[in-house]
């Protein structure tokens, strides 16, 4: 098949089989920015209702760029990555500044946390540029479609993929008529809206669609039985372990909680004491027999959450007490009910459904 087959093949496929999403409804560079940001290594399933809450509170870039951090990453709470949602703050409160969004690729990837992929797909859905994304799946797509084995997290790689896209644009057929209209009705945005697609649905990492692939006559990876091999990524580092230890404090109905400061990850997010330098939770707390009771709530074995360089091994402790032991002075002291209006860590929220009911009452 030629290249100009390849694009209009894909256009073919989308018409029956792209997917309805709310953002694509739409030309406004506002809702597609914010889609873009929280679909960042995040499942379309779980990034919708995201998507939608943020547009009901902040329906503007103007508003949002009013929110406090506090106030965004509460809402973010639960998506991971936080270093997006404090951009996403950053850069509303940029696209003010300008006095609304950039319409041109170096404007937009000026944006804190706009890259070539997000600037591209805000250029295209919502400016009609002619700018090629390139995300995942259209890496995966391209390297078994013309059988490319140059690694994708290289230099070389992203150069050779990014010219290879941005070549198929022309190709890309604007006259196919009951394509879905979304919010560009013609050219280089249905086309990569479609690519993304075919590699979300159809050419899946694992156990891809070969069989009913509308592209398998023409395929090299198919073709050669490279399918399983491409695309190639270069392995990375190991992934360290990290063991933290954490104290929930009880006491009249009151918890102990501070901010993670910059540096390191959860920056912005609220957690309870903390002990990850291998200090006596006893002796860090001063805790003895008539300061409280201390009691391990993982006794088998620490809770593990996965990060992307490393995975953290958290014990988790209760510390039942009738008086506030010394903290250090970025501690604050919150009422137990109040911890719903703090941005926690998905991990912390995992460690807090293994505390006891409280019989305390505030005093």
């Amino acid at each position: 098949m030629a290249i100009s087959g390849f694009a209009q093949e894909l256009l073919r496929w989308f018409r029956d089989n792209g997917r309805q999403m709310p953002w694509r409804e739409t030309s406004d560079p506002y809702a597609i920015w914010l889609s873009e940001v929280i679909l960042q290594q995040t499942q379309v399933k779980q990034g919708w209702d995201y998507w939608q809450r943020f547009m009901q509170r902040w329906p503007t870039v103007e508003q949002l760029a009013q929110a406090t951090e506090d106030e965004v990453l509460r809402e973010w709470q639960g998506l991971g990555y936080y270093s997006r949602a404090r951009n996403l703050l950053f850069a509303a409160r940029q696209v003010v500044q300008m006095g609304g969004f950039p319409r041109t690729l170096d404007g937009l990837r000026s944006l804190k946390g706009v890259g070539d992929y997000t600037a591209a797909a805000i250029a295209s859905f919502a400016f009609g540029l002619p700018a090629a994304v390139v995300d995942g799946n259209v890496y995966r797509v391209l390297a078994r479609y013309f059988g490319i084995a140059t690694p994708i997290n290289t230099t070389e790689g992203k150069k050779e993929f990014a010219l290879l896209a941005q070549d198929l644009l022309p190709f890309a057929d604007t006259t196919n008529k009951g394509l879905p209209s979304g919010g560009r009705s013609e050219g280089t945005s249905l086309y990569n809206q479609a690519i993304m697609d075919f590699g979300a649905t159809q050419c899946v990492p694992q156990s891809p669609r070969c069989t009913d692939c509308p592209l398998q006559e023409t395929c090299v990876a198919f073709r050669e039985g490279r399918v399983g091999e491409l695309p190639v990524k270069l392995k990375k580092l190991k992934v360290k372990e990290r063991r933290l230890d954490y104290v929930y404090i009880r006491c009249q109905g009151f918890t102990a909680i501070h901010r993670r400061g910059p540096g390191d990850i959860w920056q912005g997010l609220w957690e309870p004491v903390l002990s990850d330098k291998g200090e006596v939770i006893s002796d860090k707390l001063g805790v003895t027999g008539d300061k409280g009771h201390l009691t391990l709530l993982t006794p088998h074995s620490p809770v593990r959450h996965v990060l992307t360089h490393q995975v953290l091994l958290a014990n988790f402790y209760l510390l039942e007490t009738d008086s506030r032991p010394p903290l250090p002075a970025d501690y604050l002291w919150v009422r137990e009910a109040d911890l719903v209006h703090y941005a926690l860590p998905r991990l912390i929220e995992r460690l807090l459904q293994l505390l006891p009911e409280s019989d305390c009452r505030p005093s």
